[in-house]
């Protein structure tokens, strides 16, 4: 309700906005003049047909090589509002660019205020608590020998002691392999 009363902030245009209007600008006047040289370039040929018709060679042989530079003009308007449009998109990925680089800066401001000490003592208290149960994790795990174990022939068959312990150390491999 303040805003109601009290001025508008003025937006700020920079160089930039400047520059991309401007290229903005001279690419809609190269559009207008095309379209320009187009109309007349059509009007002309129509002209030297009719003037083929009344018989006049050398009138309607100078109207189509008005003409054929006129189409050079043409290829070259097209030429410059090409470029131009490439200039204007160049600019504006630049600002893109810009624009998330800002947003990367700030993100590692604040990831640099939370390391500089900003961080309350309940929040140290978690993280704290937060990295003695990853390294407690990583302490309860057995640790696992690097050897291969050595194959142990297969016994013959018909012995139910033996083929109770192959399957118990078969098992204890498996558990161990985990």
């Amino acid at each position: 309700m303040g805003n109601i009363f009290g001025r508008k902030r003025r937006t700020r245009v920079t160089e930039q906005d400047r520059a991309v209007l401007q290229l903005k600008q001279q690419r809609d006047k190269l559009k207008q003049y095309q379209k320009r040289i187009t109309l007349q370039l059509e009007k002309e040929r129509n002209l030297a047909k009719q003037l083929l018709k009344d018989g006049k060679k050398e009138k309607a042989l100078l109207l189509l090589k008005k003409k054929r530079y006129q189409d050079q003009l043409l290829d070259k308007t097209e030429n410059q509002i090409s470029n131009l449009e490439h200039m204007a998109m160049s600019i504006e990925d630049v600002e893109r660019i810009m624009d998330e680089t800002q947003e990367a800066i700030e993100y590692q401001r604040e990831i640099d205020e939370m390391l500089a000490g900003s961080l309350t003592q309940e929040d140290e208290d978690a993280v704290l608590a937060e990295l003695e149960a990853i390294t407690q994790g990583d302490l309860d795990l057995p640790e696992v020998p690097d050897e291969s174990q050595p194959e142990v022939p297969e016994a013959a068959e018909g012995e139910p002691g033996q083929e109770r312990g192959r399957q118990r150390k078969k098992q204890e491999r498996e558990m161990l392999a985990v």
